[in-house]
């Protein structure tokens, strides 16, 4: 890993992480998570969640265990960088309220700024829908059936300044079967993102991961 990247502290049961979490749908990543951190004691806890739209189902998870959570849509005005700098400014002052230490971005649609990923560089993950470096960017599902390819995939990574390219911390294979198209695909490749992103985000935050 890059020695620009600075992960956070290591948490722990008494003192555990605090993430937040950035969502744009229905928020299954965050359920999963959610449920994982409720199972026992852990070393991190959720204490904001974030979605770029008010009317994200996903925020209704995080209301439900009793956690903030915010629709921070983009503001309107002249330019889009100008509104997406904005709108980073507002997540980026939430995320300050909460205390958060670690970003946790979970089916978060938006590109992050170079800017706003400087600020929280190896302090920031996500995972993607394929075996990265194959198939980047928002199409994984289409473009895995496109290619053919027998074996696909989920990838926990750091983020970084580019899209989908940061230091890969864990993956996993999902089989592509005959017959898949890309909301099939799509179900099977969630069942396993939601037991691996806990997995990694629980080993990220108990210094499992070094620089």
């Amino acid at each position: 890993m890059e020695p620009s990247f600075v992960l956070p502290r290591v948490g722990s049961v008494d003192n555990p992480l605090r993430l937040a979490v950035l969502i744009s749908g229905g928020g299954s990543g965050l359920e999963a998570l959610l449920k994982f951190q409720a199972t026992e004691p852990r070393c991190h806890r959720t204490v904001i969640v974030l979605a770029d739209s008010e009317a994200a189902g996903g925020l209704e998870h995080g209301r439900d265990a009793g956690i903030a959570s915010l629709g921070i849509p983009i503001p309107s005005g002249p330019g889009m960088s100008e509104r997406r700098l904005a709108h980073e400014e507002i997540v980026e002052r939430q995320i300050q309220t909460a205390h958060a230490e670690l970003l946790v971005l979970s089916g978060y649609m938006r590109i992050l700024t170079p800017s706003f990923v400087g600020k929280w560089k190896g302090r920031i993950v996500n995972i993607h829908p394929s075996l990265l470096p194959d198939f980047p960017g928002a199409h994984a599902h289409r473009d895995v059936l496109f290619a053919g390819v027998r074996t696909t995939g989920c990838t926990v990574h750091m983020v970084d300044e580019g899209v989908d390219t940061g230091p890969i911390l864990a993956q996993r294979e999902v089989p592509v079967l005959p017959g898949d198209n890309v909301k099939t695909l799509q179900e099977r490749v969630k069942e396993v993102e939601h037991e691996l992103y806990p997995e990694v985000i629980d080993m990220l935050s108990s210094g499992q991961f070094s620089l």
